[in-house]
């Protein structure tokens, strides 16, 4: 095939274990998919459908080993939010809860970066989030560890601390919306197809980071996280 323009390379992470890399075809992110995380944004809990807003491929970065972001542009708030990851590796539409961990490839760490002033302004003014969530280098994702070895994810300590402090503390068990419900309830109204990858949500705690810190991540059972902020 020939093409106009030499075409972007697809971003890719590691696997735990093995040369082979998983390849990022798109990122959905579930929102405020903690309580604690929903009332410390100023919303309800209560559990209504799940939502999701979208990441580029090119967000993603692989911090299988310790990584450095820049600190983007055009934002003065810029946050850390710790999350467990879902590589998936078969597509598929209107996918039963009940068989929906069968599409699942793998899990990792992961951090949804957020210019959060720009998000909230946005929210203020019935806008799309796009400037304050869906921005180049904005997902660093860990080593994705395999089903066949590290089985499924349905609990275990979430956390991520800066420059030792710790900043969040939780456990997955706590989410609102379980992985397979989140995979079912996305297949309604998106054909799901392998090399998607799904940010299940954060915990309470999220807080701004400056260029200098130094932001570890970790989730019980899975490889853990280092990223550093640069200017």
């Amino acid at each position: 095939m020939q093409y106009a323009i030499a075409p972007a390379t697809i971003p890719t992470l590691a696997v735990a274990g093995i040369s082979e890399r998983f390849p990022v075809n798109r990122i959905f992110c579930v929102g405020r998919n903690y309580a604690a995380h929903a009332r410390e944004m100023g919303k309800d809990p209560d559990r209504d459908p799940p939502f999701f807003f979208m990441k580029p491929a090119n967000a993603a970065v692989d911090a299988s080993s310790p990584v450095s972001i820049p600190y983007p542009p055009k934002t003065s708030n810029f946050h850390h939010e710790i999350e467990l990851v879902v590589a998936i590796a078969k597509g598929g539409r209107d996918i039963p809860e009940s068989d929906a961990l069968s599409h699942v490839y793998g899990y990792a760490t992961g951090l949804d970066m957020t210019r959060r002033d720009l998000q909230l302004d946005a929210r203020d003014k019935g806008r799309p989030w796009e400037f304050g969530k869906s921005f180049s280098l904005s997902a660093p994702i860990g080593a994705v560890s395999r089903v066949a070895d590290c089985g499924h994810v349905g609990e275990g300590a979430i956390s991520v601390t800066v420059n030792g402090s710790a900043r969040q503390s939780s456990d997955v068990a706590k989410l609102i919306w379980s992985v397979s419900e989140c995979i079912a309830y996305l297949s309604e109204y998106e054909t799901l197809e392998p090399g998607d990858i799904i940010m299940t949500g954060t915990p309470e705690g999220v807080n701004a980071v400056v260029a200098g810190d130094v932001m570890q991540g970790a989730i019980a059972g899975l490889a853990g996280i280092t990223v550093t902020v640069q200017a």
